[in-house]
């Protein structure tokens, strides 16, 4: 079972960090939509769409840092020095949009909300771009020497880390749009497919560049993408990147037509899943954007040197872990579920959650 203990909480921790990307990215991406929905009445109906679940949504984000921590503590020691300016400045912006999330509703003044408005946008730019720029970062490598972080203060920001934080910034108002497009109606609905359209459309090309820059980035990445048997795991990857972007395209006005066509209901309660269909064919570009990333580092948790077996705790920590991990998981999974199940159907103008 010990050899197999950093395995599994690899698994672990990727999820987390997958969920969080799922859950809070469409969060994140309706503050980077407010600049394309300037109306009050347009901008309560966002908000109000995910207001019962984004605190919950930001849970994986905690457990998979805290996991980085208890886990691997010598990975936990090197990436976070190294990133140290991007990483606290997405923790400030995340507490900076949290804050105004819930005082824009609270406002007295048109004037005061839209102050509180544009501090939720900007949390979310900030913290979206640095969330990319980390991610960038450590992708290209992390100097590490004598178990220590040894690069200098400035080595995350490089155009690479710029284009990848400028990708998850394009990605994350993608899943918000499609977000919109399954839990909204009307010119909100409407609005969002021509968006979504357009960012769908950029987010492709951020695939392509990222997958074309990332094989030249470390000798073993291009090892993994274009040798044999290495190639043989990769391959799919791209191919179903283009499949799921012939169905989302087709997907979109496929929504608009089934709107159209629906029996109006008065409830909101109705779960038309051809409306979430470009969000889950967005998710399917994430999982797979992941999967590719996860081809090229593994075995590393620190590229290009520290595997996850150097940077693993003792066999014994990481079971009495794991023995809590297994009973906190599946609450968090049940009680999301449940949120997202108990709060399900579409949000219109002067309902919701404030």
């Amino acid at each position: 079972m010990e050899p197999y203990l950093p395995l599994i909480w690899a698994f672990l921790i990727a999820t987390a960090v997958f969920l969080y990307v799922c859950m809070d990215g469409f969060d994140l991406g309706l503050g980077i939509l407010f600049p394309w929905f300037t109306h009050k009445d347009e901008r309560d109906v966002m908000v109000n769409s995910v207001a019962p679940m984004w605190d919950g949504n930001e849970t994986w984000l905690v457990l998979g840092g805290a996991g980085l921590f208890a886990v691997f503590p010598l990975a936990y020691a090197t990436i976070f020095p190294a990133l140290y300016m991007p990483l606290i400045m997405m923790l400030l912006a995340l507490i900076f949009r949290g804050v105004s999330f819930e005082m824009r509703f609270k406002a007295v003044t048109a004037g005061g909300q839209l102050w509180w408005d544009r501090a939720f946008s900007y949390g979310s730019y900030v913290a979206a771009f640095c969330q990319g720029i980390a991610l960038g970062a450590l992708v290209q490598g992390i100097r590490v020497e004598n178990r220590a972080y040894a690069g200098g203060w400035w080595d995350w920001l490089t155009p690479f880390s710029l284009l990848t934080g400028l990708a998850l910034l394009v990605g994350y108002g993608l899943l918000g749009a499609c977000w919109l497009i399954w839990r909204t109606e009307g010119g909100i609905a409407s609005k969002s497919r021509r968006v979504a359209r357009v960012l769908g459309i950029a987010m492709l090309g951020f695939i392509a560049a990222v997958s074309l820059i990332m094989p030249f980035l470390q000798p073993t990445f291009y090892m993994r993408w274009f040798s044999f048997p290495g190639i043989l795991a990769a391959s799919p990857v791209p191919l179903l990147v283009v499949f799921l972007a012939w169905r989302f395209f087709l997907a979109l006005p496929a929504t608009e037509k089934l709107e159209a066509e629906a029996p109006h209901d008065p409830t909101g309660r109705s779960f038309r899943w051809r409306d979430g269909a470009p969000f889950l064919y967005v998710l399917g570009w994430f999982f797979l954007s992941y999967t590719g990333l996860g081809i090229s580092l593994w075995p590393n948790i620190v590229p290009p040197s520290v595997s996850i077996w150097d940077a693993s705790a003792s066999p014994s920590s990481q079971m009495f872990l794991l023995v809590g991990a297994a009973v906190l998981i599946p609450v968090i999974l049940c009680y999301t579920a449940y949120t997202y199940w108990l709060f399900r159907g579409k949000v219109r103008i002067g309902e919701g959650y404030h």
